[in-house]
């Protein structure tokens, strides 16, 4: 039997792979456009499987505006990203084996959907991104990270995430039990760097190393 997913796949097959993580493409781009990282990251037993956001944008205005000016469009998208976790978990992928990693929109819609999820994922990584609503993030969140691996890296001038923010995200991760890993980068800008890059390479090395390997799984995915 053949099923069909909401989402396009690169890197190990889904029946096969160790770990999956959940690409999240930033503001007007494509789910594509995430792929390019798979090969940087060399990790032969992930499959990376990525959502596309509806016309390339997951919500309309800032992450930084009231809630409710980015619905519905913000809770369909954390729909989204929570469809792909449960057709990840048909698949034999339990929480701790996948991955949520987003870049900037994408990346502060992961840090949302983990925080309002929170449970003990395989990691949660965002690139030039934090935890979204406006300036002091007062809503409680509630669950627990349980020592998901966390990381977060940005520049110190992003114009479009302030600083603050990404140290305010770091405590909150933190406080919901996140063994956070924050890394801000000086005169950076708005990208990913080679540090970055290592520093994911290496989280996921240690949570491929730590998941055994799977047997086959009767579902597949075109």
């Amino acid at each position: 039997m053949t099923e069909i997913f909401p989402f396009s796949t690169t890197g190990a097959p889904l029946k096969s792979a160790k770990v999956a993580v959940i690409f999240v493409h930033g503001r007007g781009a494509a789910a594509e456009s995430m792929f390019g990282l798979a090969d940087i990251f060399e990790q032969p037993d992930i499959a990376y499987c990525a959502p596309q956001a509806p016309d390339g944008s997951w919500y309309p205005a800032s992450f930084l505006a009231p809630l409710d000016r980015n619905d519905p469009y913000l809770s369909n998208s954390l729909a989204t990203i929570g469809n792909v976790v449960t057709n990840l978990g048909g698949l034999g992928f339990s929480p701790e084996r996948i991955g949520l990693l987003g870049f900037s929109q994408g990346g502060c819609l992961a840090l949302e959907f983990a925080a309002r999820n929170a449970r003990r994922y395989g990691a949660v990584i965002g690139l030039s991104a934090g935890l979204m609503g406006p300036e002091g993030i007062s809503r409680k969140y509630s669950g627990s990270l349980a020592n998901t691996p966390v990381f977060l890296g940005c520049s110190d001038n992003d114009f479009h995430i302030p600083v603050e923010r990404v140290r305010e995200s770091s405590r909150v991760l933190s406080a919901l039990g996140g063994d956070v890993v924050e890394k801000i980068y000086p005169h950076m800008g708005h990208e990913i760097n080679d540090d970055e890059v290592g520093q994911v390479r290496a989280l996921l090395s240690n949570l491929v190393a730590a998941s055994p390997s799977r047997g086959s799984l009767r579902a597949t995915c075109t």
